[in-house]
């Protein structure tokens, strides 16, 4: 009998599933749409068989993709083990839209199966092909627990599945042989051991980061400072609004397109990040939307979550978190768009001189080292003290055409999951020259949910409007104008009508 094999997932992973509720699954999704024609059968439908072969060939460079989640007895820490039982048909499902199936149906479905949570005894993982689509088009719906990726894992996995090329090169299946899984004995034994050298392990983690300071004092006192802040933020609750009430188990999903030329020239002319041009289109559509539900934007502290990735270049095409997060509260006070991104960059600017993401990576760190029972109480409930009120993820994708057996890639919608009292998650992801939104909604809070998708569109048309004509913040922070002949440029952002 060989040596059993197993990964404890770190404290940030293990989060992800203790948070996890009936009401609110914590997988990360997103619908993607590709052309037909080079998958299409002689019938006219989709070539899922040869798709579903295509996955599993690539699947040994995704050994998590093969693994299930086993518990620890006795604990709340849990670990990564082979499934000896895996079943790639069990993992990618075929399905269709009564043609010619439009994107309102595909939303709906995409809500469906988002909605639905993945069986925690296999491998955390789904895709759906879905044909039908009008347009000469098929689509694809993924999702991935939330405990094996981030925003910018699931981009190297994009890669890894995805070619950008449309040539198809046909690779042979490596066989898969399972390591044997430990006992339950094994495991405990394993982790009381672990406990033991614990206060060993944390001396030598304080004497590395000591040494690996240029200034140790400096940088000790940085770390310590943003952690400080980050704890504080994350006492204070947010406040209550329309969006924040107990969540269903049932959701709404819908999209929203942007040219990223038109993202990228907001950006030029206020001098900011892509980042602070998302959040202030999410300000925005936050104050049409309160003022849709009869309440008054400047009476509200609203506040987002905007998570920060913190992958070193030797992390990148590996699975699991290596994120932060950034908390802020949006200038819905304000009525003028220039403003809102004024006051946006310099509380961003503030929060990067805090190093405020750093302190949320240091809390994060500490929990490895905290009881598991703590982690355990402490994540199942965090959602009752929300320090925020919404996510907002922005993640960037590859910049040219990425191609599926030579099917292209022509969108991709990303979901975040939702947590109790929090009814609305945004996501970003830009690719090939396009910003795709994906709006995750409760099916009960946000009937309205198309509403908010038009706030949204409306709220960037008007920043970019503001620089299309001419507008530009100069380097003192002084407004500036172009001269009266700009070309204004054409309305590109698209929601549900």
């Amino acid at each position: 009998m060989g040596r059993s094999y197993y990964e404890r997932l770190t404290a940030l992973d293990s989060s992800f599933l203790l948070l996890e509720k009936r009401n609110s699954p914590l997988h990360v999704a997103s619908t993607l749409t590709f052309e037909a024609e080079p998958l299409r059968t002689p019938e006219g439908g989709i070539d899922a068989e040869r798709i579903k072969q295509h996955m599993a060939s690539e699947l040994h460079r995704i050994p998590r993709y093969r693994q299930k989640i086993r518990w620890i007895p006795f604990t709340s820490r849990p670990v990564w083990v082979d499934d000896d039982r895996f079943n790639i048909e069990y993992h990618v499902r075929h399905t269709s839209l009564p043609r010619p199936g439009t994107d309102e149906q595909l939303k709906r479905l995409s809500a469906r199966i988002m909605e639905q949570p993945l069986d925690p005894s296999r491998p955390l993982w789904e895709t759906w092909i879905v044909e039908g689509l009008d347009g000469d088009r098929f689509g694809l719906i993924s999702k991935v627990h939330h405990c094996m990726i981030d925003g910018v894992s699931g981009v190297d996995l994009l890669k890894i599945l995805l070619s950008p090329t449309p040539e198809v090169h046909e690779v042979a299946k490596p066989r898969f042989l399972p390591r044997r899984s430990p006992s339950p004995f094994e495991l405990w034994r394993d982790e009381m051991l672990r406990r033991a050298l614990l206060p060993l392990q944390l001396a030598n983690g304080v004497r590395g980061l000591l040494t690996e300071a240029e200034d140790a004092r400096r940088e000790t006192f940085a770390r310590l400072r943003s952690a400080a802040d980050m704890l504080g933020t994350t006492l204070s609750m947010a406040p209550d609004t329309p969006l924040n009430e107990p969540v269903s188990p049932h959701r709404r999903f819908d999209w929203l397109t942007m040219d990223l030329d038109d993202v990228k020239q907001v950006r030029r002319a206020f001098g900011c990040s892509i980042n602070d041009v998302v959040l202030a289109v999410v300000t925005g559509a936050m104050q049409r939307f309160l003022e849709r539900r009869q309440v008054n934007p400047a009476s509200v502290d609203f506040k987002v979550m905007s998570p920060v990735s913190v992958r070193t270049a030797e992390q990148q095409g590996t699975l699991g978190n290596q994120v932060s997060a950034w908390i802020l509260e949006l200038p819905l006070d304000e009525v003028d768009p220039r403003e809102q991104i004024r006051v946006i960059q310099a509380r961003t600017n503030e929060l990067k001189e805090k190093r405020s993401a750093v302190g949320a990576t240091v809390l994060t760190e500490a929990a490895e080292w905290g009881s598991s029972t703590l982690l355990a109480l402490g994540a199942r409930n965090v959602s009752r003290v929300l320090p925020f009120n919404l996510v907002v993820t922005n993640v960037p994708g590859p910049q040219f055409p990425m191609y599926m057996l030579g099917a292209k890639l022509l969108r991709t919608y990303p979901l975040v999951p939702l947590v109790d009292n929090m009814g609305l998650g945004l996501a970003q992801m830009s690719y090939d020259g396009k910003l795709c939104w994906g709006f995750n909604a409760d099916y009960d809070l946000l009937p309205d949910l198309p509403a908010i998708v038009r706030a949204t569109g409306d709220a960037f048309e008007e920043l970019r409007g503001i620089a299309a004509s001419g507008y530009r913040l100069s380097s003192d922070g002084d407004e500036a104008s172009a001269s009266d002949d700009s070309t204004p440029l054409q309305v590109v952002a698209k929601g549900t009508s």
